[in-house]
């Protein structure tokens, strides 16, 4: 059985609790919100209408050309011209390879000191040096490398053509690169045509800024004296 007491307390609290949501205007607000349809608590969203983009098709131009303007010509260009030096390839004998010898260490000195009797007996205005034959300048892969530091303070620092003059006068054109400061293109001809062999020496007199004067000194004259 329900006390007087408690009802009495709890009929005092419903009516504290009307009075409030009346002074707050609870009520209108719940009656407002049953106006919209059953099962939403918010009014629904407006639908946005989908836009449509026109698609245009339009010629692709891979070209950085201006549309309408002439093509470019090409013309045919001699890169070796501009870019390397070239040497026309002379005609030389073939040798025979399969039976060569290689120079002893008496041959070698012989030439060597043979050279340097050569070198001392030249014009000391003109610089020079001596330079012993070994296998790969006179075979294969005919690669002549030079004096370093004679190169670098004589010789010019590009890619350039150097002529060798031998003792009757002839030359012979060759392509020297200061990558590597020696003689490329052409030393074969140079090599094959005066029958060079491993052990020889030579003496290079530079007489112009792109000229050498070649003497060479046989390492096979070392036998000739010796007999």
């Amino acid at each position: 059985m329900v006390q007087p007491e408690y009802e009495q307390s709890r009929q005092k609290r419903l009516e504290e609790n009307r009075k409030r949501m009346e002074a707050l205007n609870l009520p209108q607000l719940s009656q407002a919100l049953r106006q919209f349809s059953p099962g939403l608590t918010t009014p629904p969203m407006k639908q946005r209408k989908p836009r449509t983009v026109e698609k245009k098709m339009v010629p692709v131009r891979r070209s950085d050309r201006l549309s309408g303007e002439p093509g470019p010509v090409y013309l045919e260009v001699d890169v070796d011209r501009y870019d390397r030096v070239t040497i026309p390839r002379r005609v030389s004998k073939a040798r025979d390879l399969s039976n060569r010898v290689y120079a002893s260490e008496e041959e070698r000195s012989y030439s060597i000191k043979r050279a340097e009797e050569v070198q001392a007996a030249l014009d000391a205005t003109h610089p020079s040096f001596v330079k012993p034959m070994l296998p790969l300048h006179v075979s294969g892969g005919f690669w002549l490398g030079l004096n370093v530091s004679f190169c670098k303070r004589h010789l010019p620092n590009r890619d350039s053509e150097v002529t060798l003059i031998d003792e009757d006068d002839e030359e012979y054109p060759t392509v020297y690169l200061p990558r590597k400061t020696g003689l490329s293109g052409g030393w074969k001809g140079f090599a094959v045509a005066h029958d060079l062999t491993d052990g020889d020496a030579l003496v290079f007199q530079l007489i112009k800024p792109t000229a050498f004067k070649v003497y060479i000194t046989r390492a096979s004259g070392f036998k000739k004296t010796a007999a």
